[in-house]
């Protein structure tokens, strides 16, 4: 077995320390796993002016509302390398700052991809491709870009010591589909297109793009969250069982999915846009680039074929919900239904926001003399009712990156196989269609995502 996947690494290299993403999640991240006992090196690397002492003082703002016994331990712990990215005198002084007593030291990648062959060459070069790498998402544009992406990061380092982090993988709620799945063994008898009608993913925010104009309308909602989060959730709900808890058995199984999956075709699908996004900071004035989107995909396996697996994704929608309901077929006789309708189908809703719950919508006798059936929800806040929402998503997977556990991380083929499902959808060149805030989207993408 690999060293990068049994080896405890006690150092992050963190590329970007002066960036927004550090300041807002890694340095919170990292005085969680600080609270908790584990407590890395932080070696922060920039190109900005600044020394130790800058660096620690902006750890602190980062973290001014913490505990200062454990702010302390932290910022006592972090140092600094500044220099240009593409400069070899910088990863001379970082491997210095690291020491050759570091078996495995984890370089967090919180930079453009633009910068990932500058960053991982010169690692390589002053031996510190012995260690893991994180990369930050997106990964790639389209599948080309991401097979680029792949290969240069294959240059210096293998497979299983690059951790593609997408802190969607981390969150409590969506591991806790894997568990449910697959601890409740009564679910697999009807966990297949014999008893599935249908499975519908949504993803609706009720914020627009504050203030990231610029970054948004170079991606829009396929990329930035279908290719990654929404086709990551359809895995988990549709694949196999492990042969164990190991990465590589989750990641077959997963792969196993989005390889029987069809291209997304542009004729069941809708792309829309916000009316007001045209007058956004950083927004082309004539662009194209959604901010909604539907579609319906389908997976050729003897478990799923048939079954639609929708996709609902928007910005300016009436609330914000992510969440994924498995809708089952109704019964094949017209019993308690009344007289002009027949019993509504059983839904099964594994909600991750507002409220992480789990719903089982299901078929009751309304009060009276008829036999007449109503739906009933049996729910329960398993944050509630387990105790807690566990940890920040960055906590979990900056310390399972730490571990050498790389079970939530995505892999070469689960990446290139998601933007080979959605590259047809990419750059199609139909207009969008406009929407106003505050409702669902445009009313063309009901007939192909009804909201349920």
């Amino acid at each position: 077995m690999s060293p990068h996947a049994v080896q405890r690494s006690n150092t992050v290299i963190l590329f970007g320390i002066t960036g927004d993403l550090a300041y807002k999640k890694l340095l919170p991240a990292l005085y969680e796993l600080t609270v908790d006992g584990i407590r890395p090196r932080v070696i922060g690397v920039a190109r900005s002016e600044g020394d130790d002492e800058t660096m620690r003082a902006r750890a602190r703002k980062a973290l001014a509302h913490h505990d200062s016994t454990f702010v302390d331990d932290l910022v006592s712990r972090i140092t600094y390398v500044r220099g240009d990215y593409t400069g070899s005198e910088t990863y001379d002084r970082l491997a210095k700052a690291v020491g050759e007593h570091e078996p495995v030291p984890v370089s967090f990648l919180a930079i453009p991809p633009a910068l990932f062959d500058d960053v991982a060459t010169g690692l390589a070069e002053v031996g510190l491709d012995r260690g893991r790498i994180v990369v930050e998402k997106p990964f790639g544009r389209d599948l080309a870009s991401a097979q680029e992406l792949n290969e240069i990061l294959h240059r210096h380092f293998t497979e299983d010591a690059i951790y593609r982090i997408d802190h969607f993988l981390g969150k409590e709620a969506v591991m806790n589909m894997l568990v449910f799945r697959f601890a409740n063994a009564m679910l697999e008898g009807v966990w297949n297109r014999h008893h599935i009608s249908r499975v519908t993913i949504t993803m609706a925010e009720s914020f627009d793009i504050a203030g990231r104009g610029g970054f948004y309308d170079e991606v829009g909602a396929i990329r930035d969250v279908v290719q990654n989060h929404l086709l990551q959730m359809i895995a988990l709900l549709a694949m196999e069982p492990p042969a164990d808890e190991a990465a590589d058995s989750l990641r077959v199984e997963k792969v196993k999915v989005l390889r029987a999956m069809r291209p997304g075709d542009p004729a069941r699908s809708v792309r829309g846009q916000y009316l007001g996004y045209l007058e956004e900071a950083g927004v082309e004035p004539d662009s194209q680039t959604e901010t909604f989107v539907a579609l319906e995909l389908f997976i050729d396996s003897w478990r799923w074929s048939g079954v639609p697996f929708a996709i609902r994704a928007g910005k300016g929608m009436a609330e914000t919900i992510t969440e994924a309901v498995v809708e089952f077929r109704p019964p094949p006789t017209a019993m308690f239904g009344g007289v002009d309708k027949m019993a509504g189908s059983s839904i099964l809703r594994f909600r991750m926001k507002p409220d992480n719950a789990i719903t089982l919508t299901m078929q009751a006798k309304t009060p009276g003399d008829e036999m007449i059936s109503a739906p009933v929800d049996l729910s329960v806040d398993y944050g509630e009712a387990l105790g807690g929402a566990g940890p920040d998503p960055y906590e979990r997977l900056i310390g399972d990156a730490l571990a050498g556990d790389s079970r939530l991380f995505a892999h070469q083929d689960g990446v290139e196989q998601a933007w080979r499902i959605v590259d047809p959808l990419l750059d199609i060149g139909d207009p969008v269609l406009q929407y106003s805030r505050g409702g669902w989207g445009p009313p063309e993408a009901n007939a192909i995502s009804p909201m349920t």
